[in-house]
């Protein structure tokens, strides 16, 4: 007789049940099973990823974890990422914050155009191919007129290959309020030439303040310079101190 599926075996004990195929094995060695995470991989790995990708997908890689971020974050994998689309060799100089480098457009980039007696900005524009409306928006400029007030121009670029193997600065230019990598077709930034427009720029003020002195008193140039000299420079106590001796005069002539 055959048994069927309740019968015990000879001894009393049930029968043993053949093992399930669907049933899964026990790994030998849980670790070595398990899958591998964003923590394992190596950062020397990570970081040469990271090298290759655009600043969007860098700044996506360091929300995977800790480690990633610490390595998205490093700043040879931001500047990396910030002129690889344009060829750029060296990016020099610290952004006020992270957000700079997410953004590697062409709008990130200006070349220094130093601003020389005769020149306009029609003729700059024409020079370097770019519109008018251009520079005056990249420089925040109301009107032409502007360049007569400013050492340089910051103009935008028109084609990429102008960056191929360049170096540029990370600078805050005031006048144009914005923050941009600088190209200077000279090399680099010439600390001997900024001293020498900054004492050129302070001696177009004094001749400015001297100008105005001279007119508000409809005095002689020589009077205007001896009344700003004994006041350290200032209009205001120059233009007091002409008036007290003024006054003085008037009074002896009167006796």
């Amino acid at each position: 007789m055959s048994r069927s599926c309740g019968d015990t075996a000879d001894h009393g004990l049930p029968a043993p049940l053949p093992p399930s195929p669907t049933s899964p094995t026990p790994p030998s060695n849980p670790e070595a099973a398990s899958p591998m995470s964003a923590r394992d991989f190596p950062a020397d790995l990570l970081r040469a990823v990271l090298h290759r990708l655009p600043p969007a997908d860098v700044a996506r890689a360091a929300c995977v974890c800790r480690l990633w971020h610490a390595v998205a974050s490093d700043r040879a994998v931001l500047e990396a990422a910030f002129r690889a689309p344009w060829g750029v060799r060296r990016v020099v100089g610290e952004p006020a914050t992270r957000a700079f480098w997410r953004a590697s457009s062409l709008g990130r980039f200006a070349l220094s155009h130093t601003v020389r007696r005769g020149d306009n900005v029609p003729g700059i524009a024409l020079k370097y191919s770019v519109q008018v409306t251009d520079i005056k928006r990249f420089n925040n400029m109301m009107s032409d007129h502007g360049i007569y007030s400013r050492e340089r121009l910051l103009i935008p670029i028109s084609s990429p290959e102008i960056l191929l193997d360049s170096t540029c600065y990370i600078e805050m230019d005031h006048n144009a309020k914005r923050e941009v990598a600088v190209f200077y077709p000279e090399g680099h930034p010439n600390g001997d030439a900024q001293s020498l427009a900054n004492t050129a720029a302070a001696k177009r003020q004094s001749k400015r303040i001297l100008e105005s002195v001279r007119r508000s008193l409809r005095v002689d140039d020589g009077t205007a310079e001896y009344y700003l000299s004994v006041t350290d420079g200032d209009p205001r106590a120059a233009m007091m101190e002409f008036s007290e001796d003024l006054r003085w005069e008037q009074q002896q002539a009167g006796h």
